[in-house]
């Protein structure tokens, strides 16, 4: 099969058990597999240098800068990101292909949805993509943002296409593993919040979980999850609660301290 002239570039740290799963569904048919590995205390780099990925260590600094890193390692004009917990469905592979057949791609980046797969479903539903970053892009028109925890593509100029496969999105191993990760991820969240100025008062600590739940439920549609589907909306209202709960948390130390 004839490789692309794609770089995909993966963060990881701690991904041995995950990490194969999302380059064995490019290698074999892109140039270039890249992992940013900030330290892991695993097999992560041994696992990944033996599936044929080239192996880097950078110091963590948030994830932005991570990836800001990263795609300065990457030889091609092309990047794809995927996270170490991901996988580019067969439907997507194919489609990403046939882009780049006979021709560069008309557009300077594409977004691609992504599918949440959680370790007690047996299969994602299509209604439950609602995330569509951008991931697919000319690193001379695009790139990560510079920032602690919002790592997103800016596109600077040129059209902004929309490819349909999917990438599933395994993000906890366990619920356990989510409560952990909110935790870590909550707590970056909170510093960079209070650094704004945000102090989150009783209305928004009342309101701002329920509204969470609502938002996962029903606008992102897990209801077609059933059982399954409340209790994401309700992790995620945890998530979008337990930020805040440290960010007023700061600002208040901050003031006693003070």
């Amino acid at each position: 099969m004839e490789k692309l002239p794609l770089s995909v570039f993966i963060i990881a740290k701690n991904e041995a058990d995950r990490i194969p799963i999302v380059i064995r569904a490019v290698r074999d048919w892109v140039d270039e597999v890249i992992v940013i590995d900030s330290g892991s205390e695993d097999d992560t780099v041994a696992v990944s240098e033996s599936l044929g990925a080239r192996v880097l260590f950078n110091a963590w600094r948030g994830y932005g800068p991570q990836k800001v890193f990263a795609e300065q390692q990457c030889r091609n004009l092309w990047l794809l990101n995927l996270d170490a917990d991901e996988e580019i469905s067969p439907e997507l592979g194919r489609e990403m292909r046939a882009l780049f057949t006979g021709r560069a791609p008309p557009c300077v980046a594409y977004t691609l949805p992504i599918l949440p797969l959680y370790p007690f479903q047996d299969s994602g539903h299509p209604w439950t993509a609602f995330h569509h970053p951008v991931r697919l892009y000319r690193k001379d028109m695009a790139g990560f943002k510079d920032e602690l925890v919002h790592d997103s593509v800016v596109v600077h100029e040129g059209r902004i296409g929309h490819l349909k496969g999917m990438v599933i999105h395994r993000s906890f191993r366990s619920l356990a593993h989510h409560v952990d990760k909110v935790n870590s991820y909550s707590s970056a969240q909170a510093e960079v919040l209070a650094a704004r100025g945000r102090n989150p008062g009783l209305l928004a600590l009342l309101l701002t979980p329920i509204l969470a739940f609502f938002k996962q439920f029903i606008l992102r549609r897990e209801f077609v999850n059933g059982v399954d589907g409340i209790v994401v909306s309700y992790m995620y209202a945890f998530q979008r609660f337990i930020r805040l709960a440290k960010t007023r948390e700061r600002q208040r130390l901050s003031r006693r301290k003070n």
